[in-house]
């Protein structure tokens, strides 16, 4: 059990850490959708970790920009293109489903189904092989 209040503390300070008090907004419904959205934000400087948890210039000057660009009125759907237009989908966490990364999201599935199709037909050939020699 102290493992996990270890672990709940040690991810709460790292949070704390990552965004300064000079970035946080006043308007407490703002600061929620800024989290939201840098939080599905990749950081391109530390790879896989996003820029609500990373300490990057890059990443700090992207939460900066999202909370300016959420105080002037834009929309999240706004900002994630802007985004994806200036960076490329790599930036996002979760990629749209659409085009090449249909792929992308469908083959893994595909190995799996594939590799137990193949586990069970050498397990059915390999039975029906011992029967036929005994």
């Amino acid at each position: 059990m102290r493992f996990y209040y270890f672990f709940f503390i040690f991810f709460i300070a790292s949070r704390a850490f990552s965004i300064e008090p000079a970035e946080i907004l006043s308007d407490t419904k703002l600061e929620n959708r800024a989290r939201t959205l840098s939080s599905n934000i990749r950081c391109l400087v530390c790879q896989n970790e996003n820029i609500d948890s990373s300490d990057s210039e890059f990443a700090k000057d992207l939460r900066l920009f999202i909370r300016d660009q959420l105080v002037k009125g834009h929309t999240d759907d706004e900002i994630e293109k802007f985004l994806v237009s200036k960076y490329g989908t790599y930036i996002l966490f979760k990629p749209e489903f659409n085009g090449y990364n249909i792929f992308l999201y469908l083959f893994g599935p595909f190995v799996f189904i594939f590799g137990l199709v193949t586990i069970f037909y050498v397990f059915l050939k390999s039975k029906r092989g011992n029967k036929v020699g005994d």
